[in-house]
């Protein structure tokens, strides 16, 4: 699932593969960047903004470029050797290809592609809260951010990458269930709201460096998790069905016995996706 540690996991990738490297060449398959050669640009930094890729450049000119990507849910950046088989998914996908003395960088069904200065990357990033793996991590102006929508439901605002930068659906349901909070709740109501900002850094961090993303602690298949992706089965602490339901455009799982408290919309259905 690319969510904020996942994103970060692939930056280290490019970093390691790209990191110095005058480019030998490059190939954008997407129409607004079909024409865009960066022959000769170096690559200084490979960085990530909650779910956000920033690819930053130097090119024929003194001025530093951001080459931008979100992986979205099926995104992906894969490094090869030179002369290595790109076995990471169907050629279709290939979005740029950047080919450097060392490694050849290949982005699979990458969203938001864009080439912008760097000193303009706020202008894709800048609206972004506090990210979760960032260095400069606040977690204070996160709980205000999510304050701000008393009358919003927690499930709904973790997921707003305005309140804090990285939290995806797999990581929305777990810190709720390990909270006992129901996804319904009013984040007004929500008791010790620093407390599911500070689970939810913690979790992220867990897992930063490992591609295996768990929340249990158990990195076999089947054991990753409490709820996500766990409808139907039996809750690892009290047993109860796990149910799983729309909140907003997402899916989210919970088990109705340890996130009691608010009961679903009324048209609300416990029905398979």
């Amino acid at each position: 699932m690319p969510e904020g540690d996942t994103v970060w996991n692939t930056a280290r990738v490019l970093q390691r593969a790209l990191a110095g490297a005058r480019l030998t060449g490059s190939d954008f398959r997407v129409p607004q960047l079909a024409t865009t050669d960066l022959t000769g640009w170096t690559v200084r930094e490979s960085a990530s903004r909650g779910k956000h890729l920033l690819l930053r450049l130097t090119g024929t000119d003194a001025e530093p470029w951001t080459l931008h990507s979100h992986l979205r849910m099926d995104g992906a950046w894969r490094a090869y050797a030179p002369g290595e088989r790109w076995s990471g998914r169907p050629a279709h996908l290939i979005r740029v290809v950047l080919r450097s003395p060392a490694a050849v960088a290949v982005g699979y069904h990458l969203h938001e592609l864009a080439l912008v200065p760097t000193a303009g990357e706020e202008s894709l990033v800048g609206h972004l809260g506090p990210d979760l793996l960032g260095r400069d991590w606040d977690a204070g102006e996160a709980v205000r951010r999510l304050a701000a929508e008393p009358d919003r439901t927690i499930g709904e605002a973790l997921l707003d990458q305005r309140n804090l930068a990285g939290v995806g659906n797999l990581y929305k349901c777990e810190v709720l269930f390990l909270r006992g909070v129901s996804p319904w709740t009013p984040v007004g109501a929500v008791p010790d709201l620093p407390g599911t900002v500070a689970l939810a850094q913690r979790l992220l961090a867990a897992n930063r460096g490992r591609w295996t993303q768990s929340t249990t602690g158990v990195l076999q298949r089947g054991g990753t998790s409490y709820v996500y992706g766990r409808r139907a089965q039996p809750c690892r602490r009290c047993g109860t069905a796990i149910r799983k339901e729309e909140l907003g455009e997402r899916v989210t799982y919970w088990c109705p016995a340890c996130q009691p408290g608010v009961e679903l919309p009324r048209n609300a259905q416990d029905r398979p996706r």
